[in-house]
């Protein structure tokens, strides 16, 4: 039996990797159903904490300007949600200045006296949304609904709240669905997230994203699936990031201290590999051994981001484990580091080994952290590209909620 070990990258821990272990377990299942998932978790051993608590952080004590504010392209769909990602509600803040804009130009009133004012049919919808409907048999968006379904309450609320302090009395406007389902969308991502940011990101399609907020938008009672066609929102991402961009880099300054140590995971992770990798290229070695042990079969390496980078360090030693017979690296730096001369086995100029298996490298255009290696290591790497339509940095951390990817992966895993 085939043995796909499932290698996290940085920043994971024990709750984390067991989410996105369920999702490789169903993603391959739904593709090559005799394919055995064995666990390689060396985040909560190996991984980076502040042994001191943070004392080596400086307290800030003076607020200081910032700098220049930057733009979003308005035509850029992942734009907008590079925006959601830092205020859900940004958006719908920008919609309600130019609903309140059109009223002092003269417009009349949403209501008359003594009739509901329709932006209380909105704030309601809000209160009132649902997912049950949304599924897709078992696969990512099954995955995704569950995780969103208990915050959706919560987040329709918040945008209930917001569209009667904001718009009530101000005259009806196109485009209000897609926009408020967004904002629904994103506030539920962010609480399913943790109310510090603490768990990794959602591992989230951009299809299943368009899906989910296509729903919601469609008990708005708008028609679009997620898209950004309406007029009305046209520019809207434009005019709020620079209400944004400045007060959050203040921000990050004013709260530093948390800021760093939410951090710790995913950077420390890193910077500690590079000098006490050993334990992590052990706990790897340790899993392919147990798994040739156990399935008898030729064995996977699926490696995220830092994992993969490891992975590569350990099959590129002069005793690497025996029994791989293919490495798939998603996200990974591991091409980028030898560019730089900064891989541990591997010094920039060397062939890979002749022993070295055969490798995959799956990368996503949008993530920033994905590297290819077919140019770095011609005839000895593979490079698969895939699209999970998501912004970078979620761009990240979404490859295996992407169902392409799995069955790009089903004919190359052997048997």
């Amino acid at each position: 039996m085939t043995s796909v070990v499932f290698v996290h990258g940085t920043g994971v821990r024990a709750k984390s990797y067991e989410k996105s272990f369920a999702r490789v377990v169903s993603g391959l299942g739904r593709v090559r159903a005799e394919i055995r998932v064995a666990r390689c978790l060396w985040g909560e051993e190996h991984g980076a904490s502040l042994g001191l608590d943070g004392v080596s952080i400086p307290v800030r004590t003076k607020h200081r300007g910032v700098g220049a504010d930057e733009l979003l392209d308005e035509d850029d769909p992942l734009a907008v949600w590079a925006l959601l990602e830092v205020d859900p509600l940004a958006e719908l803040r920008e919609f309600a200045e130019a609903a309140k804009a059109r009223r002092g130009q003269g417009a009349r009133a949403g209501f008359a006296p003594g009739r509901q004012d329709p932006w209380q049919a909105v704030a309601d919808t809000a209160r009132g949304l649902s997912l049950e409907a949304v599924t897709d048999g078992g696969g990512s968006l099954d995955a995704l609904v569950s995780d969103l379904a208990p915050h959706l309450g919560t987040a329709g609320g918040r945008v209930a709240q917001e569209i009667s302090r904001t718009l009530g009395g101000t005259p009806p406007a196109d485009g209000i669905e897609a926009i408020a389902a967004r904002a629904v969308y994103a506030l539920a991502v962010q609480r399913a997230e943790g109310p510090h940011g603490d768990d990794e990101p959602l591992a989230v399609d951009g299809a299943d994203r368009d899906t989910v907020v296509g729903a919601l938008t469609g008990q708005f009672g708008g028609t679009g699936r997620g898209g950004f066609a309406a007029r009305a929102a046209k520019g809207v991402a434009v005019r709020a990031l620079n209400s944004y961009l400045s007060p959050l880099s203040s921000l990050a300054h004013t709260f530093r201290g948390g800021i760093t140590k939410g951090s710790v995971p995913a950077s420390g992770d890193i910077l500690r590999y590079q000098v006490r990798g050993a334990g992590v290229r052990a706990a790897i070695r340790e899993a392919v051994r147990d798994a040739v042990a156990s399935g008898g079969g030729p064995v996977v390496l699926l490696a995220h981001s830092l994992g993969g980078i490891a992975c590569v360090d350990l099959l590129a030693e002069p005793d690497p484990p025996a029994g791989v017979d293919l490495l798939v690296t998603v996200g990974s730096q591991a091409p980028f580091l030898y560019e730089l001369d900064a891989l541990t086995a591997l010094r920039r100029g060397e062939p890979l080994p002749t022993g070295f298996p055969r490798w995959i490298n799956v990368y996503d255009e949008q993530d920033l952290l994905g590297f290819v290696g077919e140019k770095v290591f011609p005839d000895r790497v593979t490079d698969l590209r895939v699209n999970t339509r998501q912004p970078f940095p979620r761009a990240h951390t979404s490859y295996f909620a992407h169902q392409r990817l799995y069955e790009l992966l089903a004919p190359e895993l052997p048997k």
